[in-house]
């Protein structure tokens, strides 16, 4: 008889760094790759991988990403399936949930109600492809009481990851450290590590009482990652999987394996520049296994125009339903549903979400916008960055980030 599963995806977090996007939504709710939301990304590695009871662990401003689950994920209800969203409901006593670790916690009756034989808890904000039925197998196998998601990086970049140290066997856990400055490397690998992807698989009773012991120390942060997984860690009960054993269906040599975790605005921006290679980094075209979400009745995208310079035209770029490019130039970028670019603009190495117009003649470079920005006829972003720090969010890298219904100045 197979094993009774129970997906948890942590989605309630904040997302400070990526304002100003997350200003009015949740960080899994930001939208990402024209039609999607990052949530859909680990809800479709679950779902195509046939574990379909799934529970949503939500708080922050969580309207829209409650709104997009309700209206996008719906299971067979004939067959036990569902996907639903569960906000924070004090079920502990009067506080919201104080951690990751301590939103399982509060939401142990859904454990109690499912009675499964194994927990994944998977994180909702990154970008990845990944079947999760073989990290549970593995897990099976090694009789651990959590697996952990490794996926391997340089050794040089150890102080920007929670990283896992494995001891001479290459699989049991012996230290899980946080952005160490003196990493050690691999067994079979010295000039790499293990970074944690945030994704684990428990045995329900290991998680239970893991998690049972976090809630009685007022001392703990009550995070999975730096409470759950060291306690495990010291019973030596913690296996890390090696995210480059993982094979989806549909993958190639050159999107094998990717993982990113969109937590910056410079991350967020090199991730959809990812998607518009003419070979992508990471293949959105995979259609053995895709990345569901919702599809709304627009129409094609349409282009529009041939007179002279005035030609509506998109060159490496990825162009969703419902946008209309209007003898103007799009390069280097990614469209949303609903966009208008109006003749004569330059749009080059940009994100234009939902809904967003240019103006004609305006000119936007290296630039995130967000949904309903409406930019004024002869407008520039992104062309004299002194001039925009002044009135938007330039990231590090020097992108250009105009928030949802921003008003920008010609």
């Amino acid at each position: 008889m197979a094993a009774k599963v129970l997906a948890i995806v942590l989605a309630g977090g904040e997302g400070k760094r990526l304002m100003p996007l997350t200003t009015d939504r949740a960080k899994p709710a930001v939208p990402f790759g024209g039609m999607y939301r990052m949530v859909d990304f680990v809800l479709s590695n679950l779902a195509n991988a046939g574990y379909l009871k799934i529970v949503v662990l939500t708080q922050y401003k969580s309207h829209s990403l409650d709104r997009h689950i309700t209206k996008t994920w719906r299971m067979s209800t004939l067959l036990g399936n569902y996907v639903t969203p569960v906000p924070a409901q004090q079920r502990r006593g009067p506080w919201w949930f104080a951690g990751s670790a301590d939103a399982i916690y509060q939401s142990f009756n859904l454990i109690y109600d499912e009675q499964p034989d194994y927990v994944i808890v998977f994180g909702a904000d990154h970008i990845y492809r990944m079947d999760p039925r073989q990290m549970v197998e593995d897990h099976i196998a090694s009789g651990a009481g959590v697996t952990v998601a490794g996926i391997r990086q340089p050794l040089s970049t150890a102080d920007q990851f929670g990283v896992i140290e494995v001891g001479e066997d290459g699989r049991r856990i012996r230290a899980f450290r946080e952005k160490p400055t003196d990493a050690v490397g691999l067994p079979d690998a010295p000039d790499e590590i293990y970074a944690s992807m945030g994704n684990y698989v428990f045995t329900t009773r290991a998680l239970i009482d893991a998690v049972e012991h976090d809630a009685d120390d007022k001392t703990s942060k009550h995070d999975m990652g730096g409470s759950i997984i060291p306690t495990l860690v010291e019973r030596g009960e913690a296996n890390v999987y090696d995210f480059r054993d993982n094979e989806v269906p549909g993958s190639t040599d050159r999107d094998r394996g990717y993982w990113r975790d969109v937590g910056t605005l410079d991350s967020f921006y090199d991730a959809h520049m990812d998607l518009i290679n003419v070979h992508p980094v990471f293949n959105l075209y995979n259609f053995d296994w895709p990345i569901y979400t919702e599809q709304p009745p627009f129409p094609p995208a349409k282009f529009v125009h041939q007179w002279g310079e005035r030609v509506g035209r998109a060159v490496a770029s990825m162009v969703s339903p419902g946008a209309v490019i209007s003898g103007s130039l799009v390069e280097n970028s990614v469209v949303s549903p609903k966009v208008k670019v109006h003749s004569w603009a330059h749009v080059d190495g940009s994100v234009l979400m939902e809904g967003v117009e240019i103006g004609r003649h305006a000119v936007i470079r290296r630039a995130i916008l967000d949904k309903n920005v409406y930019v004024p006829e002869g407008a520039e972003i992104g062309v004299d960055l002194e001039r925009d720090r002044q009135r938007y969010t330039v990231s590090d890298n020097g992108i250009v980030v105009i928030g949802k219904g921003q008003k920008v100045e010609p």
